[in-house]
């Protein structure tokens, strides 16, 4: 069965994005930090449709965790800060469903990628998600508010986290607005580079 899963670039201290995050700074300011790690691999100039890159283990890694997703569902921020950077052919290459309030047509890019723009919550757009990816994965891009929606309905069922030694001290946190109980994961991969550790979690559910 396909699964749910976030996969998100964090500091030691929990942000993913830095303050001040819109259309001028899609990753908030000092954002781009945090992803550093990735631009130059392989993988990740492929999915943009660019030639060259590093070709070490995180590469490698992202390649697999780029072929086990089907349908990305998003939330209207992160695709309102995004279409400009992603351009004509963005880096998804399958269904993408964005939460939002704003209801629009289907856009459909280059490279297979289509924004579906759903306005019947988030679990509506995870099952269009779910019958789109078939057996592959869903990937939740985010921002840190549907993150964090996930996980408090139990919806997510995994969260790869590429953490980089960097304190961002300020910004967007991921762990923000979660409840008062105790969420529990199982921490069942850890991958280590000198610039980034990739630790995959498997949330706990009753």
């Amino acid at each position: 069965m396909s699964k749910v899963v976030a996969r998100l670039a964090m500091s030691l201290d929990g942000f993913i994005a830095g303050p001040d995050s819109g259309v001028e700074h899609p990753l908030g300011i000092g954002g781009e930090r945090l992803h550093q790690w990735v631009y130059g691999l392989r993988a990740f100039r492929e999915a943009q449709g660019l030639a060259g890159g590093t070709d070490n283990a995180d590469s490698r890694m992202l390649e697999a965790w780029n072929a086990r997703s089907g349908a990305v569902v998003m939330g209207h921020g992160m695709y309102v800060t995004g279409e400009i950077p992603w351009g004509d052919n963005p880096p998804f290459h399958h269904p993408v469903y964005v939460v939002t309030h704003h209801p629009r047509e289907t856009l459909h890019k280059e490279g297979g990628t289509d924004f579906h723009f759903v306005t019947e919550g988030p679990e509506h757009a995870l099952a269009l998600a779910r019958e789109a990816a078939g057996e592959k994965d869903v990937s939740l891009a985010g921002g840190a508010h549907l993150v964090q929606q996930f996980i408090r309905a139990g919806l997510l069922d995994e969260l790869l986290l590429h953490i980089v030694p960097v304190l961002a001290c300020t910004g967007t946190h991921l762990f923000d607005d979660l409840g008062t109980e105790h969420i529990e994961w199982h921490k069942t991969e850890v991958h280590d580079s000198p610039e980034v550790t990739h630790m995959l979690l498997r949330a706990v559910k009753p």
